[in-house]
């Protein structure tokens, strides 16, 4: 008796993608290619995962500084407001200076504000409050402990994207190249099944909260679903999902932009094929 890729990804709360890579490199015995798919004894027990095991020791470091934060909590009113206001503030600078925003931090603090940058672009503005209220929607997910839909991830990029309203929330419908990259991102047409698996595959796992959300990450920068606004949407939904698992939001630096890109092989802005 055999089972499906799919099959096995389900039973051991993987991704189809390892599964098929554990096969190629023969780590499922008695696994065997016909045509384009595998076969998997059904009996097989899921492969140990040696990828990681050097991130054991960082990990433990993460649930014992976790451990501490939880022993300071809870912040009062006004620690919270202040510590929310000065972290969305540089959160919305960094994340919109990776993808090529040219507001200063101090400039970005004043657009949040309501203030206007003499000679700086109206898209750079928008981006700058359409992050803020992208975040703050995040926010209000965590207090509802909301589940990681397709119909959210649409909303963040809707709120993300604010200075282009045609492409705001919808899939992109046009093949897209990432120059520099080897990676090629998937086809309009597989985007949606694509996202789906996602989202299964996330739920389904089991895993450390911060190696399921590097993987999640990993993938949906892969599947570059919608055609501007990724990388942003993609950091929102880290935090989203962080948060909701009582952890504080992260805050990738603009000074880190060079070395992640490398390491993901992932650059946010595409030309149109």
């Amino acid at each position: 008796m055999y089972m499906t890729v799919k099959e096995a990804a389900a039973k051991w709360g993987i991704s189809d993608r390892r599964i098929r890579v554990l096969c190629s490199e023969g780590k499922i015995p008695g696994a065997y290619q016909e045509g384009r798919g595998w076969k998997i004894p059904i009996d097989a027990e899921k492969p140990a995962d040696g990828r990681f095991r050097s991130k054991e020791s960082i990990l433990s470091q993460i649930d014992h500084k976790k451990a501490e934060l939880d022993g300071r909590r809870p912040l009062t009113e006004g620690e919270l407001e202040r510590l929310n206001e000065e972290f969305t503030v540089e959160y919305t600078y960094n994340s919109n200076a990776i993808e090529g925003n040219t507001l200063t931090l101090r400039e970005t603090d004043l657009v949040l504000r309501g203030l206007t940058i003499d000679r700086k672009p109206l898209k750079d503005h928008m981006e700058a409050v359409g992050h803020k209220e992208a975040f703050d929607y995040v926010r209000e997910l965590v207090k509802e402990k909301a589940p990681l839909t397709e119909s959210i991830i649409k909303q963040i990029h809707y709120l993300v994207l604010a200075d282009k309203k045609d492409d705001r929330g919808v899939y992109r419908r046009i093949p897209v190249h990432i120059m520099g990259a080897r990676h090629e991102p998937v086809q309009p047409y597989l985007i949606e099944p694509k996202m789906e698996q996602l989202l299964h595959d996330y739920a389904a796992s089991e895993e450390h909260i911060v190696m399921k959300l590097a993987r999640f990450h990993i993938e949906f920068e892969g599947i570059h679903p919608f055609i501007d606004g990724n990388g942003r949407t993609g950091r929102l939904l880290v935090n989203l999902e962080l948060m909701k698992a009582g952890y504080p939001p992260i805050d990738i630096k603009f000074s880190d932009r060079i070395p992640r890109h490398t390491k993901v092989d992932r650059q946010e802005r595409p030309r149109a094929a």
